[in-house]
């Protein structure tokens, strides 16, 4: 019965921590430094592409920037995208209005976390 009971809160708990985890319109979310080099789970555009259009070859001017929730996108397969864009309206780059993330893969490898309220 105590492993009953103990097996019946192991599963509430799951349920509650997977639905904390679930995005939606309006979040922030702050973008953090990336571990390499670029972004991986943010689409951001690479460097060559930048350097054609006249701007610096890094991203550091997106480090820490705060960005609200603009769209979410649940597919088949379970992977979730978010479209981003910038909580001062400004655009990323000075060209691109918003950019794709995986939700799940960003969160977990530290490019994107959110803001505790």
């Amino acid at each position: 019965m105590r492993n009953l009971i103990f097996a019946m809160l192991l599963l509430c708990f799951c349920f509650f921590a997977n639905a904390q985890d679930i995005p939606k319109i309006g979040d922030e979310l702050v973008i953090n430094t990336p571990h390499s080099a670029s972004y991986n789970h943010i689409d951001f555009p690479r460097l060559n592409f930048l350097v054609k259009k006249g701007k610096l070859a890094n991203y550091k001017n997106v480090y820490g920037n705060k960005v609200i929730i603009k769209d979410v996108i649940n597919e088949d397969n379970g992977i979730t995208y978010v479209i981003l864009e910038k909580k001062n309206g400004k655009k990323f780059f000075g060209f691109l209005s918003d950019v794709k993330a995986n939700y799940n893969k960003s969160i977990e490898s530290g490019e994107l976390s959110t803001i505790k309220p």
